[in-house]
């Protein structure tokens, strides 16, 4: 890590959603008693990790993911930060089902007609970039050779890494890899990310609907 910091992205926790709605940026939407549990399990396992800055999406999910790291790093303060929160999406607080009929409202056809923008919410080149300016501004906290974690979303993590990796940002939502609790790090080096990796930590706690369920943003 010499001259370079590491910015550790990670994906909160499994929510209370009995429903199914796509909740997005609608408050309100806690941990389930899985999510916590999953929650738990990273703070143990960020425990003995240096980390040297913590950075949190606003959003009630993210802050209850964090809250056991954070525990275990007392000396750090949360820098909250609306620049990792979910993507903006016109499909929130509907309810898609097993069907997904939700895109077959024909008063949402219209959201669908650029999936390449996509048309039905933020722009993938706004969510790289405002991902970009916060691992960037993360690293410069964490300071050379020091460790910073980030506590945000799934499309927001997999849009910074498809930018990361020079990849198209079209892409199959149940093809992304980014799980619950997922860890995506990002090597940052005299400002520039020079590399990615993954990891699952909790990969023994996944609900099998959970790896490749189709959502319109997640």
């Amino acid at each position: 890590m010499e001259n370079a910091s590491i910015v550790h992205v990670m994906r909160h926790g499994q929510v209370e959603n009995p429903t199914g709605v796509l909740y997005g940026r609608l408050p309100g939407f806690a941990l389930s008693a899985l999510g916590r549990e999953m929650a738990e399990r990273m703070g143990q396992y960020w425990a003995d990790v240096p980390l040297t800055h913590l950075r949190c999406s606003p959003l009630q999910r993210a802050q209850e993911t964090m809250a056991p790291t954070a525990a275990r790093h007392a000396d750090l303060t949360i820098v909250p930060d609306d620049r990792v929160i979910e993507a903006e999406n016109r499909f929130e607080g509907m309810t898609f089902g097993k069907d997904n009929a939700a895109l077959r409202n024909p008063r949402m056809f219209w959201h669908m007609r650029n999936p390449l923008r996509p048309s039905w919410g933020e722009p993938y080149t706004a969510i790289a970039a405002r991902m970009r300016a916060a691992i960037g501004d993360a690293a410069v906290a964490a300071g050379v050779g020091g460790q910073a974690l980030i506590v945000s979303h799934q499309l927001p993590i997999w849009t910074a890494r498809r930018a990361a990796e020079g990849k198209p940002f079209v892409h199959d939502p149940r093809r992304r890899e980014c799980t619950l609790c997922s860890v995506t790090s990002f090597t940052v080096r005299d400002g520039a990310i020079t590399s990615v990796s993954y990891a699952e930590p909790v990969a023994d706690l996944l609900p099998a609907t959970t790896k490749r369920k189709f959502k319109v943003g997640t």
